[in-house]
């Protein structure tokens, strides 16, 4: 199984424990395949480090969350630009790191993207409802 993680789930996976944090461990621990492209790891790290005194890391703390993940990850290059959320445009880099990397499923927590719903067969899950797909296998 291959899926793209959008920085909300990855910020809530590095910040606190919770369902976030265990979809992520659970692909550090190879239960399935985290995809990532250049732009969207760029938007978790810039993320983390516009927002210091919300996130209690600093410029060190932040490069390690991120080094951590781009580890575990697989990256992709788009080669397609998408536009398909109207609502946030900023949001289709995750669908275009989804179709170029192939996978099953875009895990959100956000509302412009899970009304999506599905994209080109790619499923858009919250982070729950994989966590439950991850422990149905």
């Amino acid at each position: 199984m291959r899926a793209v993680l959008d920085t909300n789930v990855l910020i809530s996976a590095v910040i606190s424990t919770g369902t976030p944090h265990d979809v992520l461990a659970a692909g550090f621990e190879g239960e399935y395949q985290i995809v990532v492209s250049v732009a969207t790891l760029t938007e978790f790290r810039e993320t983390l480090l516009k927002y210091p005194d919300r996130f209690h890391m600093d410029e060190e703390d932040v490069q390690t969350e991120v080094e951590t993940v781009r580890y575990f990850a697989e990256f992709v290059d788009p080669e397609e630009d998408i536009e398909a959320v109207e609502d946030d445009p900023d949001d289709d880099k995750f669908l275009e790191a989804a179709l170029a990397g192939n996978v099953d499923y875009l895990v959100s927590g956000d509302k412009h993207l899970l009304d999506l719903d599905s994209f080109r067969g790619i499923e858009i899950i919250t982070p729950r409802e994989f966590l439950d797909l991850l422990e149905e296998q």
